[in-house]
């Protein structure tokens, strides 16, 4: 009787791995591949490319590791790709309608919005405590804005002026908010979307936010800063290092001195939350739209001194 073997390598660049594989795939070794592929997703990566190569046969429960592995993926927005199967391999695929797992051909190339975030340091994968944090560029923003309404309908607290309660109304803001300038949206993920937080930078001459960059000029003495709205699961043990690690990273991300908020006075809970992720409020704006004047929040990157003056 001929014992399987599978060898597995695993090299990572970035959020891509590339699993290595040689030998044979069936009811031994397939446990193997499995581990493998599930502490892949694990570990954060979002593209795994599966070198068949040096395989020399794969049976069905090879295959069902690899469907399993690539619907549990795309649960987490990641994907499972095949490369350079054998004859045997390709002929089970497609006989069993999933050769769409195969892949044999290069990349296309990818879109300039995906280039440039990839070219910037500050959008790599942060991976600690279990939880990865990573920036989404506008198309992924759309594509996952369903998981982020789910998240947004139970917040721990909302930073901004207006709550949006319903779902429609707030994929809708977040549509709104993703075609400004500047726009930057970082998610927290454990195995599924744990933490958000997205803002746009406001600065002189903008018009639609005026009387806002206006009042935080004159608040704070600084012209330019960057808008936050925030989104928190509000079960998850770490929600406060959540918190924390998704507003510090959009600071850093949009290279911004300052972040400034709104909040509502009466919003106690919100206060008590802000202030544990180290914003510290410097006023009331007065002449805004609604019941009762908000009151502007800063918060500045972790490295940075906080102003005079302040406790």
């Amino acid at each position: 009787m001929v014992v399987q073997r599978l060898d597995i390598h695993r090299r990572d660049r970035g959020e891509r791995a590339c699993v290595t594989l040689a030998g044979a795939i069936g009811p031994v070794t397939a446990p193997l591949l499995r581990a493998a592929l599930n502490q892949c997703l694990r570990d954060g990566v979002t593209a795994i490319d599966v070198d068949l190569t040096t395989v020399g046969s794969c049976d069905s429960t090879g295959l069902d590791v690899f469907l399993v592995a690539s619907r549990y993926a795309d649960r987490v927005h990641a994907s499972v790709r095949l490369h350079h199967p054998c004859a045997q391999i390709t002929q089970l695929f497609a006989g069993t309608d999933s050769a769409w797992l195969l892949s044999g051909i290069p990349e296309a190339r990818a879109s300039a919005d995906v280039q440039h975030d990839m070219g910037d340091p500050a959008n790599a994968p942060v991976v600690r405590a279990g939880i990865r944090l990573r920036r989404l560029t506008r198309q992924q923003t759309q594509d996952m804005s369903g998981d982020i309404a789910d998240l947004a309908a139970e917040p721990v607290a909302w930073l901004s002026a207006q709550a949006y309660r319903d779902r429609g109304g707030f994929l809708r803001w977040l549509a709104a908010n993703a075609r400004r300038p500047g726009f930057a949206l970082v998610v927290a993920e454990t195995t599924v979307l744990v933490g958000c937080a997205f803002g746009f930078p406001i600065g002189p001459g903008a018009r639609s936010e005026r009387e806002l960059q206006e009042s935080v000029q004159r608040l704070t003495g600084r012209a330019h800063f960057l808008f936050l709205t925030q989104v928190v699961a509000p079960h998850h043990a770490q929600r406060r290092d959540i918190g924390h690690r998704l507003q510090q990273r959009l600071l850093a991300d949009r290279h911004t001195a300052l972040g400034v908020t709104l909040l509502l006075a009466t919003d106690k809970g919100g206060q008590a939350a802000f202030e544990s992720w180290g914003w510290e409020n410097c006023g009331e704006m007065v002449g805004m739209p609604g019941r009762g004047a908000p009151r502007v929040l800063e918060l500045f990157p972790s490295d940075r001194p906080r102003r005079p003056g302040k406790r």
